[in-house]
């Protein structure tokens, strides 16, 4: 989890959130919180519609079930147009205007590369793939040769290998409808977060923003670098230091740049992105991560993104924000 809630209701205030439910999902942690649950809405009840949704979407977009609605498009070799559901279609669809937006950085069809570098549901490696199998493997990748028509809805791949993976982009996307359920209910005052990705609406228990606090990068421990106030926002955050191996005294994280095919090299640790939407923050974190410090800043400036980068340098961290995130975000 790269980002998380520091306290529902503020630190040292005593005043607990009326209602609280965890859980696991998606090869994760995930929790909803209420400040205030209006009357007319039974938890009971409540907690059902929320749980039932995660099942249905984990079933829907899973890469590591291979009964998923996902994996069966993956798993097939047809180039022709290949009936799915339309959230399925949509969700592709969404994710490829994504991967057009930031020229391939986020590439939902990066799937290949990331179970290659020992990151996906083909299991864990020590040793680097070779340059040829790394080119090989890009052979089968590449947002250009996927195709999504919603109408009928059905996907179409241009090459018959071609692995969709949404891993970058499924838990926000999901945070997401989980948040519109509640909206939906009528609460008003909520934070939902599946895997360190969140949606805040409203305010905590104090009526005050809910205090969100961005990890500080390291490669072991925890600690924190800086707390946020969310409200009405979506917030995910990408970073490179959860999830790596080791191999001749080199780091190899798990965020695949599509367009090398091999992990990013730069010295950006981690990016948070703040939007409207947790499902576009998610993708956004891991595109602008893949870009780097230098060139995800311009990115962000030129498409009016809040995004918060931690940059490496010597033994210490630089902070860099976007020009939305240093006038519209509040740190606490």
């Amino acid at each position: 989890m790269l980002a998380f809630a520091m306290a529902g209701c503020g630190p040292g205030s005593g005043t607990q959130p009326e209602y609280e439910l965890t859980g696991s999902a998606m090869g994760t942690t995930w929790s909803v919180t209420v400040a205030r649950l209006p009357e007319d809405v039974n938890r009971f009840a409540l907690r059902e519609e929320l749980e039932s949704l995660l099942v249905t979407t984990e079933l829907a977009l899973s890469t590591y079930r291979p009964e998923s609605e996902l994996s069966r498009f993956n798993a097939s070799r047809s180039t022709d147009w290949v009936g799915v559901p339309v959230e399925l279609c949509t969700i592709i669809d969404v994710a490829l205007g994504i991967s057009e937006m930031t020229g391939g950085a986020f590439d939902v069809t990066v799937g290949p590369l990331v179970n290659l570098w020992g990151f996906g549901p083909d299991g864990s490696i020590s040793v680097p793939p070779t340059d040829e199998q790394v080119s090989s493997a890009m052979q089968a990748t590449g947002y250009e040769k996927l195709h999504a028509d919603c109408d009928r809805p059905a996907l179409k791949k241009d090459w018959p290998e071609l692995y969709v993976d949404l891993s970058a982009f499924a838990k926000g996307y999901t945070v997401d409808k989980l948040a519109h359920v509640l909206d939906a209910r009528g609460v008003g005052d909520y934070l939902v977060e599946i895997g360190g990705e969140l949606k805040a609406r409203g305010h905590n228990a104090r009526g005050t923003d809910w205090a969100i606090a961005i990890e500080e990068p390291r490669l072991s421990g925890r600690a924190v670098q800086t707390i946020v106030g969310l409200t009405d926002n979506g917030m995910a955050t990408s970073g490179d230091y959860r999830n790596f191996f080791r191999h001749a005294d080199r780091l190899y994280s798990h965020t695949i740049d599509p367009r090398s095919g091999a992990p990013v090299a730069h010295d950006g640790a981690s990016v948070t992105v703040i939007a409207d939407s947790t499902g576009f923050a998610d993708a956004m974190a891991t595109a602008l991560l893949v870009l780097g410090p230098d060139t995800g800043v311009e990115f962000a400036d030129r498409h009016d993104i809040a995004a918060y980068f931690l940059v490496r340098s010597g033994d210490g961290l630089d902070e860099r924000r976007s020009e939305r995130f240093a006038a519209e975000v509040s740190v606490l």
